[in-house]
């Protein structure tokens, strides 16, 4: 990209190979970086575009931004973008759980960034996770290790995902108009097709190919059933052994009167075990 921008400006200037060669030395000044290894199947970065997307209500026609959720796996950068409304809870779930299928596997390790839905403390050394989050993670046995506060190096992975996520599928819709979230997603998939596809210049393949070859054997499989949401409440048992659940009172066994107690909450049932904080 720099060099097709230079080429612009310049018509008569630098090869490519110099071009590359040029900024090859120059970059040699620079301060010098750990190399990551990243072994087949064991880390997928997560994190979310600084870019959105406009969408406008066809009835009133306001106009809504999505955020643009961006998945990458460590050995072959093999790639998932999406769109949601929210950075929250339920759609950072939802977006963990969709990129899951996407790529058939899990990783043995997550690697967020240190946003709010899934890290509740940001610790250099033991970060708080979020527990729904922690929940999901244990559905599909893996283990979250977020990124270092004020270490982006440490999701360079994804960091690079996303300004190519921006590069290569953004910058081509930037002039379409969107009415609803189905479609951008249904407009970025065959972008995301055709980014995975393409042979990288120093590789020589395809992210789609490196995953074949690397990460597709390597992902522990998908559990039967995907993840149900579930919420977490830190709640206390009143005087009658009753907590309040969305001003709902459950019954709970007499011995927990005044006590702390969590309470996990889905769509259709309330845990039967409350676990004593």
């Amino acid at each position: 990209m720099l060099w097709e921008e230079y080429r612009a400006v310049h018509p008569d200037g630098f090869g490519y190979s110099r071009y590359c060669e040029l900024y090859t030395r120059w970059s040699g000044k620079l301060s010098p970086v750990m190399r990551q290894c990243h072994p087949a199947g064991e880390r997928l970065f997560l994190d979310y575009a600084g870019q959105t997307v406009d969408v406008v209500c066809p009835k009133s026609g306001k106009v809504r931004t999505a955020q643009i959720f961006v998945a990458t796996l460590g050995a072959s950068s093999y790639t998932y973008v999406e769109a949601s409304w929210t950075q929250s809870l339920p759609d950072w779930i939802s977006s963990n759980v969709r990129a899951f299928e996407f790529f058939g596997g899990v990783a043995a390790q997550l690697v967020p960034d240190n946003l709010k839905a899934g890290v509740t403390k940001a610790c250099f050394y033991d970060p708080a996770i979020n527990r729904t989050y922690g929940d999901m993670a244990n559905h599909y046995d893996t283990a979250i290790v977020p990124a270092r506060p004020r270490k982006p190096k440490d999701k360079a992975k994804v960091e690079g995902a996303v300004l190519i996520a921006e590069r290569w599928i953004l910058a081509r819709l930037r002039n379409q108009r969107f009415f609803g979230l189905d479609e951008v997603n249904a407009a970025i998939r065959p972008l995301l097709d055709q980014l995975n596809g393409k042979v990288s210049r120093h590789l020589g393949a395809s992210r789609r190919d490196l995953f074949e070859r690397l990460d597709r054997s390597a992902l522990k499989p998908l559990p039967i059933e995907p993840y149900v949401y579930a919420e977490w409440k830190q709640c206390r048992a009143g005087f009658d052994y009753h907590v309040d659940i969305g001003r709902h009172y459950y019954s709970v066994p007499h011995q927990l009167l005044k006590q702390k107690l969590w309470a996990r909450i889905t769509a259709r049932v309330l845990s039967q075990t409350l676990d004593q904080a």
